[in-house]
């Protein structure tokens, strides 16, 4: 066994330490690769014949090379799962001021896109954020929105989501003092045009001044509660723009300019037409406002989930030091600190216990409610909590860095991504505003060459209801508000959704591929048994295979191992040990060589095989077989249990429709004494490491959508392959970075409460989608007149404006309604 040790450069990110390792498990030999991006350096385990130039060529063939300095970022950052990585390709959040509508969006994320050195732009309109990711500092990306006529500020990694609550709630109490001043003068206005009192303008009359006086307190609200609509209209005008702006001020200023025409000069309109709307624009720029307001409390409510996962850490920590202990805020706390948690107190930080035994509440990160026993040596997280006993631990992680944070930044940057289904909103945007402009002025057209007098009041209320009732503002909530819901709403039962598109794709998946080691099974294998072939002993058979398993890493090589230590065997040297990928281990003993491993691999170097294994693998046990260079000396059952939960799991995928695929190493039939004991629809078995992919490829080339479902380094290609990959968070870090779903627990439940959750959201945006589209599409029409024939009337502006104001309420509501689902278990 021999240790090399490469120094890499370039290496920014997760996703740079999946591709080193990828290229360099697949270089014959190879059994482990380790990269370390804060040295630099990447580890790697092999035979000894492994050649260091071997190993250089082929990091360097993954885009990465000794010595050589990276001037981009390298292909494999992009690709999703790629988490952590510096300033420049980490990406760097906004917070946008300004953005009104679905058309903000798309004009945002433009000029964003247009910007040198952004290789990805996406806007959540939901919560006014843009999140870039690229080389381009934050101050060019900052220049480039105020360009397009919007504001900016980069959101830092330290800035206090309580500050940003508090700056929602001063924005929701302006709302409302606007909604006051428009709606306190529309609605007099409005009650006395009910209640009969006259609307119309006689010249020379004492009416003509109070209209005067009206009209001139209605450009007050314009000005005060109505600014903002008037200053988004001309900055989008000036960037040749049009957006839910444009239409509130060209509606409110048309009826207000049409109105005041009316009180200064009556005798140019016809004695009909003589009629003021100075209600229409107060009420309408009112109720947009109240509209607004409730649109931004439902968004308080909506990212809850991360202000709960926020509120999990602890405020201090118990800090040991020599001159006693002392509590300490937690932000104060040092990498290598000695910390002490009583019973009932939160972890304050990621750590490895020094000393002491208790048992840890981590359902906060897992979803799982049974406390974990810790003991010296295993690692604690922030935020969860010690449920008994005392324990010192070393702080290995702080700030950004612990598991929690971490957590909470995934599940923000989930929430802004966008699912394929949410670029429909986008497309549309594009032509939309200026098409309702075209249909407003055609409108007004129609009604003045066409239509009944007064033709001059039923077109300004034609079109300036068509204006008013238009504005996409529901159209733009649609998608990010689910998608903001559905992300928290899987946190809280420890699914991170890494990718807007993983949500979408996980609620139409048919086929689910579950690794057996580790996913279906515990991953914690004991030897079962031990069959010999006629002349050796037991004993002697198991010394020997641990022998040659004391080298190696593998699972099945550890249940051998803790056979015999608790045998009391002593173990003999071995020298020249061999790892071979997918077939076993080999080593000398005594001058011999010996081989441990599959059926195939020892036939393949010419070994008859004599012994029959069929009494370990009917009741689900690997067999390995031990040889030496010309016989068969005896058989080691290796047998992994089952985790309890794994067959109800299978059970609820299974009643949700997904076909069930087992795929393992194992020969077929331990693999089948599993599969009949779980319950799943087919078996992939005898499977190298390498082929997992294929297989997936394989399924996928039937014409499947198909879920990967892995932990281990072997099935990072397979979940990087899959339609979407669901990584068990217990495994190692590279499958996690390669899939588009992390379970933080080790439940199979996760995945089929990741799937429900997913449809759900889905579900809501397509309502929510269905809803605005809907709304738009009878509204205008409506708003135009196509049903005064039938009425006799017009569809008032005012009306308009609470219909365009209700239908953002209701995506908000709806969207909130995923609050409330919870998948259900108890199904089977």
């Amino acid at each position: 066994m021999a240790e090399h040790t490469l120094k890499v450069s370039g290496a920014t990110c997760q996703g740079c330490a999946r591709k080193i390792t990828q290229a360099l498990l697949a270089v014959p030999g190879v059994s482990d690769a380790r990269v370390d991006l804060d040295q630099q350096t990447v580890t790697v385990t092999g035979s000894g014949e492994l050649a260091h130039d071997q190993l250089e060529q082929a990091v360097a063939a993954a885009g990465y090379a000794p010595g050589r300095e990276e001037t981009e970022e390298p292909a494999s950052c992009q690709q999703a799962g790629a988490s952590v990585a510096p300033a420049e390709h980490a990406g760097i959040t906004l917070n946008i001021s300004g953005a009104t509508c679905a058309s903000c969006v798309r004009t945002i994320e433009q000029a964003l896109r247009a910007t040198p050195g952004v290789e990805q732009a996406e806007m959540n309109f939901a919560d006014r954020t843009a999140r870039v990711s690229g080389s381009a500092p934050a101050d060019t990306l900052i220049r480039a929105v105020e360009a397009a006529g919007y504001g900016a500020a980069e959101v830092g990694d330290n800035d206090d989501d309580s500050e940003q609550a508090s700056i929602e709630l001063a924005h929701y109490r302006k709302l409302l003092r606007h909604t006051w001043l428009g709606l306190g003068l529309g609605v007099p206005l409005m009650a006395w045009g009910l209640l009969g009192g006259e609307m119309m303008v006689h010249q020379g009359t004492a009416s003509q001044w109070a209209w005067l006086v009206v009209g001139l307190a209605t450009l007050a609200v314009l000005a005060t509660a109505g600014r903002h609509f008037f200053i988004g209209a001309w900055k989008a005008f000036r960037n040749h723009n049009a957006n839910m702006d444009t239409l509130i001020a060209l509606g409110t200023g048309a009826a207000w300019l049409y109105s005041m025409a009316v009180v200064l000069v009556p005798a140019v309109f016809p004695e009909a037409a003589r009629h003021v709307y100075f209600e229409a624009s107060a009420m309408i720029i009112g109720l947009i406002n109240l509209g607004q307001a409730l649109e931004v409390r439902a968004r308080g409510k909506t990212s809850a989930a991360v202000r709960r996962l926020l509120d999990l850490g602890a405020k201090t920590a118990r800090v040991v030091r020599e001159s006693g202990e002392q509590d300490i805020p937690v932000e104060q706390v040092k990498t290598g600190d000695l910390l002490r948690v009583r019973p009932g107190e939160k972890i304050a930080v990621d750590g490895k216990v020094s000393e002491g035994e208790s048992r840890i509440d981590e359902s906060m990160l897992t979803g799982e409610p049974m406390p974990v026993e810790k003991r010296p040596g295993d690692t604690v997280s922030a935020g969860t909590i010690n449920a008994s006993g005392t324990l010192l631990y070393e702080a290995t992680a702080v700030g950004k860095d612990t598991a929690l944070a971490q957590i909470v930044a995934l599940v923000k940057k989930a929430q802004g991504s966008k699912p394929p289904i949410g670029r429909l909103a986008d497309q549309v945007s594009a032509v939309f505003v200026p098409t309702i402009m075209i249909i407003a002025i055609l409108s007004a057209l129609a009604w003045y060459n066409f239509g009944p007098d007064p033709r001059l009041t039923h077109m300004l209320i034609s079109a300036t209801t068509v204006l008013i009732i238009a504005c996409p503002c529901a159209l733009g909530l649609a998608t990010p508000m689910s998608v903001m819901v559905g992300v928290g709403k899987a946190a809280e039962y420890g699914i991170l959704i890494r990718q807007g598109e993983a949500l979408q794709t996980s609620s139409k998946l048919d086929t689910v591929v579950l690794d057996k080691t580790g996913t279906i099974t515990e991953g914690k294998p004991a030897v079962t048994g031990v069959l010999c072939v006629e002349g050796q002993q037991e004993e002697a058979v198991l010394q020997l295979a641990a022998s040659l398993e004391r080298s190696s890493e593998h699972p099945l090589a550890l249940a051998v191992l803790r056979e015999a230590e608790s045998r009391d065997l002593a173990l003999q040297e071995s020298s020249r040990f061999e790892a071979l990928n997918g077939k076993g281990v080999t080593a000398v003993i005594d001058g011999m060589r010996y081989r441990l491993g599959n059926r195939r691999w020892l036939e393949q170097e010419g070994i008859k095989v004599s012994l029959d294994s069929a009494s370990l693998t009917k009741t689900g046990a690997t067999p390995l077989f031990l040889a030496d260079e010309k016989h068969l000396l005896g058989i080691v059952g290796v047998a992994d249990r089952i985790k309890p939960d794994s067959r109800d799991a299978i059970a609820r995928l299974r009643e949700a429709g997904m076909t069930v695929v087992m795929i393992t190493g194992d020969i077929q039939a331990s693999a089948n004494a599993i599969a009949a004991q779980v319950g799943v629809d087919q078996v992939i078995a005898e499977v190298l490491p390498e082929d997992k992919a294929e297989e997936v490829k394989a399924l996928q080339g039937e014409g499947r959508i198909v879920a990967m479902v892995g932990d281990g380094i072997n099935d990072a290609p397979a979940l990087a392959q899959a339609d979407v990959g669901f990584a068990i968070g217990t495994g190692t870090d590279v499958a996690i970075e390669s899939a588009g779903i992390t379970l933080m627990g080790g439940s199979l439940h996760g995945v089929a409460d990741a799937m429900a959750i997913s449809a759900a959201t889905v579900r809501n945006i397509k309502q929510n989608l269905f809803g605005a589209f809907v709304y738009n599409s009878l509204g205008v029409p409506v708003a135009a007149g196509v049903l005064y024939p039938l009425t006799g009337a017009l569809l008032s502006p005012v009306i308009a404006g609470a219909a365009m104001s209700l239908s953002s309420v209701t995506v908000v509501t709806n969207a909130n309604r995923l609050r409330l689902f919870k998948p259900k278990r108890n199904a089977v």
